[in-house]
């Protein structure tokens, strides 16, 4: 244990020994750097100063030498300005002297026309008293006051201008004419020659043929229900006379005289004629009639090449195979108006398929028009509206008798379509009373203009030439009075195609050889 003791003993005096020696080796290093520090720092010191020095100098030189620059630039400037100063006034003495050059002329003018004004003054007195003078002398001599002579003057113009009017109406009228009718005509013909359909002509009666005579009687009945029967049922009346072998169906509803000759036929083939036999025959051939209505609707959307129209349009068109308008079939007559449609629109470029469509439903309305109040017009419209057909379509139908302006080509192509197809020859009738009634409204419309001595309505009542008294109407009123004629035949006659205007005027010279 002691010598534990004596050994930590001089492990402690080791230590403090070497803590002495190491603090005075550590405290003469440090004093040595510390004066090696301050000889640096006094160096740096001496060195900064010098180089201050050194740019304090290159910065007093630099100054100096910018101080002169910009003391000579300042005196250039100073000497350009001067310079332009001198140049100015020199330009504003010249102003001056220019001004009063001018100010000495303008009075020089001022004096001038002063005294040309009153002279001026003077001779516009002389040349009113003048004038004045001479107007009474030409009023004294023509025997006309100035008012006269102003209308004579603006009648003469009139007169002048009136005739001009005239000349150009004719030149625009023939150019359009010219211009127009060549493409027209090579359209409308080809469209023709392509297009061929049959019309059935139909009346309101239809003839069953009888194998005998003693048909007559079993269609007749016991006390005539037989005959009741049948026309309760299909609502036509059944007109049995002298006429051999025959019995005549009358009625306006075509449907129905169409089941009623079924009916009959059926019937007179089967040779049982009785009150229930009648009503199964009946509706049986109303079957047969309903499904001929679906098929011939069927056949004309193919026939055309029209697809995805309603169901109810088709079977309405069907029922237009029954109707006639003047004697034309009115299915027909739509079907020859789309052919015509599209290919007049296949001519100028448009929808063949839209115009083929808008063609063929012009005259829809028809089917119902016996059934519904209205125009077939109104009724059509009514009707594209309901099964949701295109508005250029509707506007097609609407249009197609100028009832509403066209606002498509398509159109005015159904208009014309539709005019081509029923002014064909042969294609309607009229009876005799309309066809004398048009004819004598048109010469009623030619006779109420003044200055018409006669009219004559000639060619079918397809043109109109009227004969004019030459002392009220003069050549260039001709031209006038033929237009306003034909617009007032536009807007109070009906009539298919077109009506021409001819006008005659005739002047003679008499004179007497003695």
């Amino acid at each position: 244990m002691k010598i534990i003791l004596e050994l930590i003993g001089i492990t402690i005096g080791a230590g403090a020994v070497g803590g002495a020696i190491g603090y005075l080796v550590r405290k003469n290093v440090a004093e040595n750097k510390i004066a090696t520090a301050e000889e640096t720092a006094i160096r740096i010191i001496q060195e900064a100063e010098q180089t201050g020095e050194a740019k304090r100098k290159e910065a007093l030189v630099e100054a100096k030498e910018e101080i002169h620059r910009m003391r000579s630039e300042m005196e250039r400037e100073n000497k350009e300005r001067r310079s332009d100063i001198q140049r100015q006034e020199r330009r504003l003495l010249q102003k001056e002297e220019n001004l009063d050059r001018k100010i000495e002329s303008f009075e020089k003018k001022e004096e001038h026309l002063a005294v040309r004004e009153t002279f001026l003054s003077d001779s516009q007195a002389k040349v009113d008293a003048l004038y004045q003078k001479q107007l009474g002398e030409l009023e004294r001599l023509s025997g006309l006051s100035t008012e006269d002579a102003k209308k004579e003057l603006l009648q003469s113009v009139e007169e002048e201008v009136k005739h001009e009017t005239a000349m150009l109406i004719k030149d625009l009228e023939q150019q359009a004419k010219e211009e127009a009718d060549k493409k027209a005509r090579e359209i409308i013909s080809l469209a023709i020659q392509r297009c061929a359909a049959d019309h059935v002509a139909e009346t309101t009666v239809s003839v069953v043929a009888l194998p005998n005579d003693e048909m007559k009687g079993r269609i007749i009945g016991r006390e005539g229900r037989n005959i009741r029967t049948l026309e309760t049922l299909t609502g036509v009346e059944l007109i049995i006379d002298d006429t051999p072998e025959a019995v005549v169906l009358s009625g306006f509803d075509p449907v129905r005289r169409e089941v009623a000759r079924i009916a009959l036929e059926k019937l007179i083939l089967d040779g049982r004629i009785h009150p229930a036999r009648i009503e199964e025959m009946v509706e049986k051939a109303q079957k047969e009639v309903e499904t001929l209505i679906k098929e011939e609707g069927e056949a004309a959307t193919l026939e055309v090449g029209v697809h995805g129209i309603h169901p109810e349009l088709v079977r309405l068109l069907g029922k237009l195979r029954f109707r006639t308008s003047y004697g034309q079939n009115v299915l027909k007559h739509s079907i020859e108006v789309a052919q015509l449609t599209g290919l007049l629109a296949g001519e100028l470029g448009l929808d063949v398929k839209m115009a083929k469509r808008a063609g063929l439903l012009h005259d829809i309305g028809k089917a119902v028009d016996h059934e519904m109040e209205g125009s077939h017009i109104q009724l059509g419209v009514d009707l594209c509206r309901r099964y949701k057909e295109s508005a250029l379509v509707i506007n097609a139908v609407e249009a197609h008798h100028g009832d509403v302006e066209p606002e498509s080509l398509i159109a005015c192509l159904v208009q014309a379509a539709d005019t081509i197809s029923a002014a064909r020859p042969g294609a309607r009738r009229e009876t005799l009373e309309t066809y004398t009634n048009r004819l004598k409204q048109l010469e009623d419309i030619t006779n109420s203009f003044k200055g018409v001595e006669k009219s004559f309505a000639i060619q079918a009542g397809r043109e109109v030439r009227v004969m004019v008294v030459p002392e009220v109407v003069s050549d260039s009123d001709m031209v006038i009075m033929a237009r306003d004629i034909s617009k007032q035949i536009e807007d109070q006659m009906e009539y298919p195609g077109q009506i021409k205007v001819s006008i005659v005027r005739e002047s003679r010279a008499v004179d007497y050889a003695k």
